[in-house]
Protein backbone atom coordinates (compact mmCIF):
# COMPACT_ATOMS: atom_id res chain seq x y z
CA UNK A 1 0.00 0.00 0.00
CA UNK A 2 2.87 2.37 0.82
CA UNK A 3 4.07 2.41 -2.80
CA UNK A 4 0.59 3.34 -4.06
CA UNK A 5 0.25 6.44 -1.91
CA UNK A 6 1.92 9.49 -3.46
CA UNK A 7 0.00 12.29 -1.76
CA UNK A 8 -1.96 12.44 1.51
CA UNK A 9 -4.15 15.17 3.03
CA UNK A 10 -3.71 15.12 6.81
CA UNK A 11 -6.11 16.58 9.36
CA UNK A 12 -3.46 18.56 11.24
CA UNK A 13 -3.80 20.40 14.53
CA UNK A 14 -0.14 21.16 15.07
CA UNK A 15 -0.19 19.25 18.35
CA UNK A 16 2.15 16.45 19.37
CA UNK A 17 0.13 13.54 17.98
CA UNK A 18 -0.58 14.97 14.52
CA UNK A 19 2.99 16.29 14.24
CA UNK A 20 4.28 12.79 14.86
CA UNK A 21 1.76 11.46 12.35
CA UNK A 22 2.98 13.97 9.75
CA UNK A 23 6.58 12.77 10.11
CA UNK A 24 5.46 9.13 10.23
CA UNK A 25 3.52 9.51 6.97
CA UNK A 26 6.56 10.99 5.26
CA UNK A 27 8.76 8.16 6.49
CA UNK A 28 6.36 5.26 6.06
CA UNK A 29 4.78 6.14 2.73
CA UNK A 30 7.53 8.35 1.29
CA UNK A 31 4.74 10.62 0.10
CA UNK A 32 3.87 14.28 -0.18
CA UNK A 33 1.71 15.51 2.71
CA UNK A 34 -0.81 18.33 2.48
CA UNK A 35 -1.90 19.61 5.91
CA UNK A 36 -5.40 20.84 6.65
CA UNK A 37 -6.22 22.71 9.84
CA UNK A 38 -9.85 23.69 10.47
CA UNK A 39 -10.81 26.67 12.59
CA UNK A 40 -14.07 25.56 14.19
CA UNK A 41 -13.84 28.07 17.01
CA UNK A 42 -11.61 26.01 19.28
CA UNK A 43 -10.16 29.23 20.65
CA UNK A 44 -6.54 28.43 19.83
CA UNK A 45 -4.03 30.35 17.74
CA UNK A 46 -3.67 28.40 14.51
CA UNK A 47 -0.64 30.09 12.98
CA UNK A 48 1.75 27.95 15.06
CA UNK A 49 0.35 24.96 13.16
CA UNK A 50 1.46 26.61 9.92
CA UNK A 51 4.96 27.24 11.23
CA UNK A 52 5.26 23.67 12.47
CA UNK A 53 4.12 22.29 9.11
CA UNK A 54 6.68 24.47 7.36
CA UNK A 55 9.34 22.98 9.62
CA UNK A 56 8.50 19.57 8.17
CA UNK A 57 8.97 20.91 4.66
CA UNK A 58 5.25 21.00 3.84
CA UNK A 59 4.57 23.13 0.77
CA UNK A 60 0.75 22.97 0.69
CA UNK A 61 -0.59 24.13 4.06
CA UNK A 62 -4.33 24.76 4.38
CA UNK A 63 -5.82 26.67 7.32
CA UNK A 64 -9.50 27.47 6.91
CA UNK A 65 -12.02 29.39 9.01
CA UNK A 66 -15.08 27.12 8.96
CA UNK A 67 -16.94 28.63 11.92
CA UNK A 68 -19.88 30.01 9.97
CA UNK A 69 -20.32 26.86 7.89
CA UNK A 70 -20.02 24.73 11.01
CA UNK A 71 -22.81 26.51 12.86
CA UNK A 72 -25.05 27.25 9.86
CA UNK A 73 -24.90 23.89 8.06
CA UNK A 74 -24.25 21.43 10.88
CA UNK A 75 -25.06 22.80 14.37
CA UNK A 76 -28.30 24.62 13.51
CA UNK A 77 -29.82 21.76 11.46
CA UNK A 78 -29.05 19.45 14.38
CA UNK A 79 -30.71 21.76 16.91
CA UNK A 80 -33.86 22.00 14.80
CA UNK A 81 -34.43 18.43 15.97
CA UNK A 82 -33.68 19.26 19.65
CA UNK A 83 -30.97 16.64 19.38
CA UNK A 84 -29.48 14.99 22.46
CA UNK A 85 -27.70 11.63 22.62
CA UNK A 86 -28.72 9.28 25.44
CA UNK A 87 -30.92 12.00 26.88
CA UNK A 88 -28.13 14.43 27.75
CA UNK A 89 -25.21 14.88 25.35
CA UNK A 90 -25.53 17.72 22.81
CA UNK A 91 -23.09 16.05 20.36
CA UNK A 92 -20.49 18.82 20.29
CA UNK A 93 -17.65 16.62 19.05
CA UNK A 94 -19.82 14.33 16.94
CA UNK A 95 -21.23 17.13 14.76
CA UNK A 96 -17.79 18.64 14.02
CA UNK A 97 -16.22 15.52 12.51
CA UNK A 98 -18.29 15.28 9.31
CA UNK A 99 -17.36 18.85 8.37
CA UNK A 100 -13.63 18.23 8.89
CA UNK A 101 -13.81 14.98 6.95
CA UNK A 102 -15.82 16.65 4.18
CA UNK A 103 -13.12 19.26 3.70
CA UNK A 104 -10.38 16.61 3.82
CA UNK A 105 -12.07 14.79 0.95
CA UNK A 106 -12.68 17.99 -1.02
CA UNK A 107 -9.05 19.07 -0.68
CA UNK A 108 -7.87 15.58 -1.64
CA UNK A 109 -9.96 15.78 -4.80
CA UNK A 110 -8.66 19.28 -5.52
CA UNK A 111 -4.97 18.37 -5.21
CA UNK A 112 -5.24 14.85 -6.62
CA UNK A 113 -4.31 13.08 -3.39
CA UNK A 114 -4.56 9.31 -3.06
CA UNK A 115 -5.56 9.31 0.61
CA UNK A 116 -6.60 11.28 3.64
CA UNK A 117 -5.30 10.71 7.15
CA UNK A 118 -6.52 11.48 10.66
CA UNK A 119 -5.20 11.24 14.20
CA UNK A 120 -8.15 9.44 15.80
CA UNK A 121 -7.23 6.45 17.93
CA UNK A 122 -8.49 2.91 17.49
CA UNK A 123 -10.55 3.12 20.68
CA UNK A 124 -12.69 6.14 19.87
CA UNK A 125 -15.70 7.14 17.82
CA UNK A 126 -13.90 9.73 15.70
CA UNK A 127 -12.17 7.18 13.47
CA UNK A 128 -15.63 5.90 12.50
CA UNK A 129 -16.97 9.40 11.83
CA UNK A 130 -14.03 10.41 9.64
CA UNK A 131 -14.03 7.24 7.62
CA UNK A 132 -17.78 6.83 7.13
CA UNK A 133 -17.88 10.41 5.84
CA UNK A 134 -15.07 9.62 3.40
CA UNK A 135 -16.91 6.48 2.26
CA UNK A 136 -20.06 8.51 1.59
CA UNK A 137 -18.38 11.38 -0.25
CA UNK A 138 -15.66 9.58 -2.24
CA UNK A 139 -15.66 5.76 -2.20
CA UNK A 140 -12.33 5.70 -4.05
CA UNK A 141 -10.35 7.65 -1.46
CA UNK A 142 -8.02 5.69 0.83
CA UNK A 143 -7.92 6.47 4.54
CA UNK A 144 -4.74 6.12 6.60
CA UNK A 145 -5.29 5.74 10.35
CA UNK A 146 -1.79 5.68 11.92
CA UNK A 147 -3.02 4.66 15.37
CA UNK A 148 -4.20 1.38 13.80
CA UNK A 149 -0.96 0.83 11.91
CA UNK A 150 2.07 1.96 13.88
CA UNK A 151 3.72 0.38 16.92
CA UNK A 152 3.73 3.54 19.06
CA UNK A 153 1.50 2.46 21.94
CA UNK A 154 2.31 4.82 24.81
CA UNK A 155 2.93 8.46 25.57
CA UNK A 156 6.54 7.58 26.36
CA UNK A 157 7.05 6.04 22.91
CA UNK A 158 5.47 9.08 21.26
CA UNK A 159 7.85 11.39 23.13
CA UNK A 160 10.84 9.23 22.22
CA UNK A 161 9.81 9.30 18.56
CA UNK A 162 9.39 13.07 18.72
CA UNK A 163 12.84 13.61 20.24
CA UNK A 164 14.47 11.21 17.78
CA UNK A 165 12.96 13.17 14.88
CA UNK A 166 13.52 16.61 16.41
CA UNK A 167 9.79 17.31 16.72
CA UNK A 168 9.25 20.15 19.23
CA UNK A 169 7.47 19.02 22.38
CA UNK A 170 5.82 21.50 24.73
CA UNK A 171 7.00 21.21 28.31
CA UNK A 172 3.50 20.34 29.51
CA UNK A 173 3.59 17.29 27.24
CA UNK A 174 6.65 15.86 28.95
CA UNK A 175 4.74 13.66 31.31
CA UNK A 176 1.20 12.57 31.82
CA UNK A 177 -1.33 15.25 30.97
CA UNK A 178 -4.11 15.45 33.57
CA UNK A 179 -6.77 15.10 30.84
CA UNK A 180 -7.29 15.67 27.12
CA UNK A 181 -9.42 18.46 25.65
CA UNK A 182 -11.28 18.73 22.36
CA UNK A 183 -12.94 22.05 21.60
CA UNK A 184 -14.96 23.84 18.96
CA UNK A 185 -17.48 26.66 18.90
CA UNK A 186 -20.26 24.40 20.17
CA UNK A 187 -18.55 22.75 23.10
CA UNK A 188 -15.48 21.69 25.03
CA UNK A 189 -15.01 18.04 26.00
CA UNK A 190 -12.53 16.88 28.61
CA UNK A 191 -11.70 13.19 28.94
CA UNK A 192 -9.09 10.79 30.26
CA UNK A 193 -6.68 10.55 33.16
CA UNK A 194 -8.18 12.39 36.17
CA UNK A 195 -11.65 11.87 34.65
CA UNK A 196 -11.41 8.14 33.93
CA UNK A 197 -12.91 6.93 37.21
CA UNK A 198 -16.64 7.83 37.17
CA UNK A 199 -16.82 7.28 40.93
CA UNK A 200 -14.61 10.33 41.55
CA UNK A 201 -15.98 13.88 41.00
CA UNK A 202 -14.11 15.92 38.42
CA UNK A 203 -11.47 18.32 39.82
CA UNK A 204 -12.28 22.03 39.90
CA UNK A 205 -9.56 22.83 37.36
CA UNK A 206 -11.09 20.74 34.55
CA UNK A 207 -13.88 23.08 33.28
CA UNK A 208 -12.75 25.30 30.41
CA UNK A 209 -15.75 27.46 29.48
CA UNK A 210 -18.11 27.67 32.42
CA UNK A 211 -17.75 29.12 35.88
CA UNK A 212 -18.80 27.03 38.85
CA UNK A 213 -22.58 27.61 39.10
CA UNK A 214 -22.16 28.27 42.82
CA UNK A 215 -19.76 31.13 41.98
CA UNK A 216 -21.88 32.52 39.14
CA UNK A 217 -23.48 35.98 39.52
CA UNK A 218 -26.12 36.24 42.24
CA UNK A 219 -28.37 38.23 39.93
CA UNK A 220 -30.19 36.48 37.10
CA UNK A 221 -29.82 37.70 33.51
CA UNK A 222 -32.76 37.65 31.12
CA UNK A 223 -32.10 37.51 27.39
CA UNK A 224 -34.39 37.37 24.36
CA UNK A 225 -33.57 35.03 21.48
CA UNK A 226 -35.27 35.56 18.13
CA UNK A 227 -36.00 32.57 15.87
CA UNK A 228 -36.79 32.33 12.17
CA UNK A 229 -37.93 28.96 10.82
CA UNK A 230 -36.32 27.09 13.69
CA UNK A 231 -32.93 28.83 13.72
CA UNK A 232 -31.83 31.46 16.25
CA UNK A 233 -31.08 34.74 14.46
CA UNK A 234 -30.87 37.44 17.14
CA UNK A 235 -30.08 38.15 20.78
CA UNK A 236 -31.91 41.01 22.48
CA UNK A 237 -33.04 42.29 19.10
CA UNK A 238 -29.56 42.34 17.55
CA UNK A 239 -29.24 40.28 14.36
CA UNK A 240 -26.15 38.08 14.38
CA UNK A 241 -24.56 35.57 12.03
CA UNK A 242 -24.74 31.92 13.15
CA UNK A 243 -21.16 31.87 14.48
CA UNK A 244 -21.51 35.29 16.10
CA UNK A 245 -24.73 34.25 17.81
CA UNK A 246 -23.28 31.03 19.22
CA UNK A 247 -20.15 32.88 20.37
CA UNK A 248 -22.29 35.42 22.24
CA UNK A 249 -24.43 32.74 23.85
CA UNK A 250 -21.28 30.89 24.94
CA UNK A 251 -20.13 34.04 26.73
CA UNK A 252 -23.50 34.58 28.41
CA UNK A 253 -23.98 30.94 29.35
CA UNK A 254 -20.41 30.46 30.52
CA UNK A 255 -20.68 33.47 32.82
CA UNK A 256 -23.71 31.92 34.52
CA UNK A 257 -22.36 28.37 34.67
CA UNK A 258 -24.84 27.03 32.12
CA UNK A 259 -24.20 23.85 30.15
CA UNK A 260 -21.97 21.61 32.27
CA UNK A 261 -22.45 17.87 31.88
CA UNK A 262 -20.60 15.09 33.68
CA UNK A 263 -21.52 12.11 31.48
CA UNK A 264 -20.81 8.41 31.11
CA UNK A 265 -21.77 7.56 27.54
CA UNK A 266 -21.90 4.45 25.39
CA UNK A 267 -19.41 4.72 22.55
CA UNK A 268 -20.29 3.28 19.15
CA UNK A 269 -17.16 1.09 19.27
CA UNK A 270 -18.51 -0.77 22.30
CA UNK A 271 -17.07 0.73 25.47
CA UNK A 272 -18.27 3.28 27.99
CA UNK A 273 -16.41 6.54 28.54
CA UNK A 274 -16.68 9.36 31.04
CA UNK A 275 -16.20 13.00 30.14
CA UNK A 276 -16.99 16.53 31.22
CA UNK A 277 -18.79 18.41 28.46
CA UNK A 278 -19.43 22.16 28.45
CA UNK A 279 -21.99 23.48 25.96
CA UNK A 280 -23.20 26.83 27.32
CA UNK A 281 -24.53 28.39 24.11
CA UNK A 282 -25.92 25.13 22.79
CA UNK A 283 -27.80 24.49 26.02
CA UNK A 284 -29.45 27.89 25.79
CA UNK A 285 -30.41 27.31 22.14
CA UNK A 286 -31.93 23.92 22.96
CA UNK A 287 -34.02 25.33 25.82
CA UNK A 288 -35.14 28.35 23.79
CA UNK A 289 -35.93 26.29 20.70
CA UNK A 290 -38.19 24.00 22.69
CA UNK A 291 -39.81 27.11 24.08
CA UNK A 292 -40.71 28.54 20.69
CA UNK A 293 -41.80 25.13 19.39
CA UNK A 294 -44.17 24.74 22.33
CA UNK A 295 -46.45 27.43 20.86
CA UNK A 296 -45.84 26.93 17.13
CA UNK A 297 -45.89 23.16 16.61
CA UNK A 298 -49.05 21.09 16.51
CA UNK A 299 -49.16 18.26 19.04
CA UNK A 300 -48.76 15.63 16.33
CA UNK A 301 -45.72 17.38 14.88
CA UNK A 302 -44.09 17.85 18.27
CA UNK A 303 -44.63 14.28 19.42
CA UNK A 304 -43.45 12.76 16.14
CA UNK A 305 -40.28 14.85 16.31
CA UNK A 306 -39.63 13.64 19.85
CA UNK A 307 -40.09 10.03 18.75
CA UNK A 308 -37.64 10.38 15.86
CA UNK A 309 -35.02 12.47 17.67
CA UNK A 310 -33.20 9.58 19.43
CA UNK A 311 -32.66 7.85 16.08
CA UNK A 312 -31.45 11.10 14.53
CA UNK A 313 -29.07 11.67 17.46
CA UNK A 314 -27.71 8.14 17.20
CA UNK A 315 -27.01 8.60 13.48
CA UNK A 316 -24.95 11.72 14.19
CA UNK A 317 -23.12 10.14 17.13
CA UNK A 318 -22.28 7.03 15.11
CA UNK A 319 -20.93 8.97 12.14
CA UNK A 320 -23.80 8.76 9.68
CA UNK A 321 -24.31 12.49 9.00
CA UNK A 322 -23.80 11.82 5.31
CA UNK A 323 -26.30 8.99 4.96
CA UNK A 324 -29.65 8.62 3.17
CA UNK A 325 -31.55 8.02 6.39
CA UNK A 326 -30.16 11.14 8.09
CA UNK A 327 -31.04 13.22 5.04
CA UNK A 328 -34.57 11.78 5.04
CA UNK A 329 -35.02 12.68 8.69
CA UNK A 330 -33.57 16.13 8.08
CA UNK A 331 -36.17 16.82 5.39
CA UNK A 332 -38.96 15.93 7.82
CA UNK A 333 -37.40 17.99 10.62
CA UNK A 334 -36.88 21.02 8.41
CA UNK A 335 -40.48 20.87 7.19
CA UNK A 336 -41.65 21.02 10.79
CA UNK A 337 -39.86 24.35 11.23
CA UNK A 338 -41.87 26.36 8.66
CA UNK A 339 -43.71 28.33 11.38
CA UNK A 340 -41.16 28.10 14.22
CA UNK A 341 -40.60 31.85 14.30
CA UNK A 342 -40.79 34.27 17.22
CA UNK A 343 -39.08 35.42 20.42
CA UNK A 344 -38.18 33.53 23.58
CA UNK A 345 -37.13 35.04 26.89
CA UNK A 346 -34.63 32.91 28.81
CA UNK A 347 -33.46 33.46 32.37
CA UNK A 348 -29.84 32.53 33.09
CA UNK A 349 -29.08 31.89 36.73
CA UNK A 350 -26.47 29.77 38.50
CA UNK A 351 -26.23 26.92 36.02
CA UNK A 352 -29.77 26.99 34.70
CA UNK A 353 -31.35 28.34 31.53
CA UNK A 354 -35.12 28.62 31.90
CA UNK A 355 -37.76 29.82 29.46
CA UNK A 356 -39.94 32.47 31.11
CA UNK A 357 -41.85 33.84 28.09
CA UNK A 358 -42.42 33.09 24.42
CA UNK A 359 -44.35 34.72 21.56
CA UNK A 360 -44.86 34.11 17.85
CA UNK A 361 -46.90 35.54 14.96
CA UNK A 362 -47.68 31.89 14.15
CA UNK A 363 -48.67 30.80 17.65
CA UNK A 364 -51.20 27.99 18.02
CA UNK A 365 -51.83 28.96 21.63
CA UNK A 366 -55.39 30.23 22.15
CA UNK A 367 -56.25 32.30 25.20
CA UNK A 368 -59.95 31.76 24.48
CA UNK A 369 -59.59 27.98 24.57
CA UNK A 370 -57.59 27.69 27.79
CA UNK A 371 -59.12 30.46 29.89
CA UNK A 372 -61.06 29.54 33.04
CA UNK A 373 -63.33 32.47 32.39
CA UNK A 374 -66.45 32.25 30.24
CA UNK A 375 -65.85 33.34 26.69
CA UNK A 376 -66.99 32.90 23.12
CA UNK A 377 -64.98 29.76 22.42
CA UNK A 378 -65.38 26.83 20.04
CA UNK A 379 -65.29 24.34 22.89
CA UNK A 380 -68.32 22.75 24.53
CA UNK A 381 -67.57 21.03 27.83
CA UNK A 382 -70.27 18.46 27.06
CA UNK A 383 -68.24 17.20 24.10
CA UNK A 384 -65.70 15.76 26.53
CA UNK A 385 -68.19 13.09 27.69
CA UNK A 386 -68.36 11.45 24.26
CA UNK A 387 -64.59 11.78 23.81
CA UNK A 388 -63.93 9.98 27.10
CA UNK A 389 -66.63 7.37 26.42
CA UNK A 390 -65.11 6.36 23.07
CA UNK A 391 -61.57 6.26 24.44
CA UNK A 392 -62.71 4.27 27.44
CA UNK A 393 -64.61 1.65 25.41
CA UNK A 394 -61.62 -0.63 24.87
CA UNK A 395 -60.60 -0.29 28.54
CA UNK A 396 -64.07 -1.41 29.65
CA UNK A 397 -63.92 -4.37 27.28
CA UNK A 398 -60.44 -5.30 28.52
CA UNK A 399 -61.46 -5.01 32.20
CA UNK A 400 -64.62 -7.07 31.65
CA UNK A 401 -62.61 -9.85 29.98
CA UNK A 402 -60.12 -9.91 32.85
CA UNK A 403 -62.84 -10.01 35.48
CA UNK A 404 -64.60 -12.91 33.73
CA UNK A 405 -61.35 -14.86 33.33
CA UNK A 406 -60.51 -14.46 37.02
CA UNK A 407 -63.82 -16.02 37.94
Amino acid sequence: MAKEIKKVVLAYSGGLDTSIILKWLQETYNCEVVTFTADLGQGEELEPARKKAEMFGIKDIRIEDLREEFVRDFVFPMFRANTVYEGQYLLGTSIARPLIAKRLVEIAQEVGADAISHGATGKGNDQVRFELTANALDPSIAVIAPWREWDLRSRTQLLEYAEKNQIPVSKDKRGEAPFSVDANLLHTSSEGMVLEDPAIPFPDYVPQRTVDPEKAPDEAEIITIGFEKGDPVSINGEKLSPAELLTKLNELGGKHGVGRLDLVENRFVGMKSRGLYETPGGTIILVAHRGIESITLDRGEAHLKDELMPKYAELIYNGFWFSPEREMLQALIDKSQDYVTGDVQVKLYKGSATVIARSSPHSLYSMDLVTFEEGAVAYDHKDAAGFIRLNGLRLKTWAARNKKAQG
